[in-house]
């Protein structure tokens, strides 16, 4: 549902979710138009909370980067005619080579290496598509796709995308090196 059907930028954005009519809505800026997303359910945020955990503990132990979750608002697209595009990300790491000091409290101006997007039911085919093509087009290494449904992960890069099972390894591949997970392992039983 589009809310804002002015154009504008990821500043003006920034603005404008701070008024009381945006207050308890979540909210993502996509090609310069506010578009309202679904609240996500309790499947949606046992899987957030299981990839972040195991993700971020890799992440610090190892000394790779940062990890955000929760929808963290990402510029992806800085466009001269106010056609921004800010997407909240489910789980996103950023390796310290991209982001050596820690985020500010705004958006994020760089693209992660990894980012994690988990399903929901309101969720639209066509839009994660566009999602996962502008974030590969900002510089992403690496996009998960996780269906909770059929319990399958679509896994993006550069070089084109595979959908893996529930008994296939889920790799961070070049944008997490080491990192490796069954899908399986990523439901709750």
């Amino acid at each position: 549902m589009v809310l804002e059907k002015q154009l504008i930028n990821a500043e003006r954005f920034l603005e404008l979710v701070e008024q009381p009519q945006y207050v308890d809505r979540v909210v993502e800026l996509v090609e310069g138009e506010i578009v309202e997303m679904s609240l996500p359910g309790g499947e949606h945020g046992e899987i957030l909370t299981l990839m972040a955990t195991k993700i971020a503990n890799f992440v610090y132990e190892n000394s790779l980067g940062r990890v955000t979750a929760g929808d963290t608002g990402f510029i992806l697209e800085r466009n001269p005619d106010g056609r921004d595009t800010v997407r909240g990300i489910d789980i996103a790491f950023v390796s310290f080579v991209k982001a050596p000091n820690p985020f500010v409290s705004k958006l994020v101006e760089v693209p992660p290496d990894l980012a994690v997007e988990v399903i929901s039911p309101s969720n639209e085919a066509a839009d994660i598509r566009l999602k996962v093509l502008q974030l590969l087009n900002a510089g992403a290494t690496l996009v998960w796709v996780v269906y909770p449904d059929s319990k399958i992960v679509d896994v993006h890069s550069a070089s084109g995308a595979k959908t893996l099972h529930e008994n296939d390894i889920l790799s961070g591949g070049d944008a997490l090196p080491g990192f490796e997970i069954r899908v399986g392992d990523i439901f709750p039983a």
